[in-house]
């Protein structure tokens, strides 16, 4: 049987992820293993079904995985999440070195490296993957698959990571937008996306006390200011105790995880300036498909909710994320989203 130069080079990534999943528990920092070790040790037992960590740890004991060496967990999972990615499809001309195809060679190896110890990247991955093969699929009509894809991300949100509860009301909200006749809809939905998340975040604040980003990313980050692990930590100009700190705050956020132009001060940390360069690539390529993806309408468009599904997230990690660190690995726990949406034709053609 004879093997396409694409299915080659998808194949030759896979042996590469392999050994970066296989040593990565004897390069990386120690650092890197801080989240894996709460999940497998469980010092404050905090083992259940409802919270990220809680059902993390449930996950890896009831699967047997804690009681495996970091290195053998980070194959197996390697080998699954790629299997996975399969399973959705191999980029046409895969083989052929363009921009695309480049940023999907080292978002593999990132990957590789982020899923090659416990983690909840790993389960986030399982679920994404559901999500998007019932889009892709298309065996119920596009309002069924529509509804079956948000409880799905709901039913996700309520048991693992709370959040994503908010992702589907975003989702909404950019459907809403874009039946308006408007000459810029990307743009638009976008932009009505982050005011809307402001909104949310300041009427939490007057019920609660305290704004979202404050109480997650800045308390965060108040605890890390000077530690080895800080140098990327996202820090807003204005303090975000107050609205307008706050509103701005959610806009900054989002432009330093999305567009992390600001990023290029750390000259002197390859890691920082490659991300940087990375996470630039990524939302141009996936923003240029995202207006090429409106322009095909709404009629039986399966594949403009996944990349309302996406920019919702992308909003979201304006809020929450504390560090340029921590937005790499928790994109690759969406990384099928963006394989699929990063070849969205050519995958909506394999079923």
């Amino acid at each position: 049987m004879k093997v396409s130069k694409s299915n080659s080079v998808f194949f030759l990534l896979f042996f590469l992820g392999l050994i970066i999943s296989a040593l990565s528990y004897y390069v990386l920092p120690k650092s890197f293993f801080l989240d894996s070790k709460i999940i497998i040790f469980d010092k404050l037992n905090e083992i259940g079904l409802l919270g990220s960590y809680p059902f993390s740890i449930w996950f890896y004991k009831i699967t047997g995985l804690k009681y495996l060496h970091f290195s053998i967990i980070g194959v197996i999972q390697f080998f699954i999440v790629y299997i996975l990615l399969f399973k959705i499809g191999v980029p046409k001309e895969f083989n052929r070195l363009t921009g695309k195809n480049i940023l999907i060679y080292v978002s593999i190896v990132i990957l590789a490296i982020f899923i090659s110890m416990p983690t909840k990247e790993f389960i986030n991955f399982l679920c994404i993957f559901i999500i998007i093969r019932i889009f892709q699929k298309r065996n119920q009509n596009i309002k069924k698959t529509v509804f079956i894809g948000l409880s799905l991300i709901l039913f996700f949100g309520f048991f693992f990571r709370r959040y994503y509860i908010l992702i589907v009301f975003l989702m909404v909200v950019m459907y809403g937008i874009s039946l308006i006749k408007l000459k810029n809809k990307r743009v638009i939905s976008i932009l009505y996306g982050i005011l809307i998340m402001i909104g949310v975040s300041l009427s939490y604040g007057l019920l609660k006390g305290v704004f979202i980003s404050h109480k997650t990313r800045e308390l965060v980050n108040e605890h890390r200011i000077g530690s080895g692990n800080a140098n990327s930590m996202i820090i807003p100009p204005l303090s975000t105790d107050t609205w307008y700190g706050e509103s701005f705050g959610i806009v900054y956020g989002f432009f330093t995880v999305n567009l992390p132009i600001n990023g290029l001060k750390f000259l002197f940390k390859p890691q920082i300036i490659a991300f940087v360069f990375w996470q630039l690539s990524l939302f141009i390529m996936l923003y240029r498909r995202y207006g090429r993806c409106l322009k095909e309408g709404e009629k039986g468009n399966y594949d403009i909710w996944m990349f309302y599904f996406l920019f919702s997230y992308f909003i979201i990690q304006g809020v929450f994320e504390p560090d340029l660190g921590s937005a790499a690995r928790h994109k690759i726990g969406v990384f099928p989203l963006i394989y699929y949406l990063l070849n969205y034709e050519v995958f909506r053609k394999k079923i």
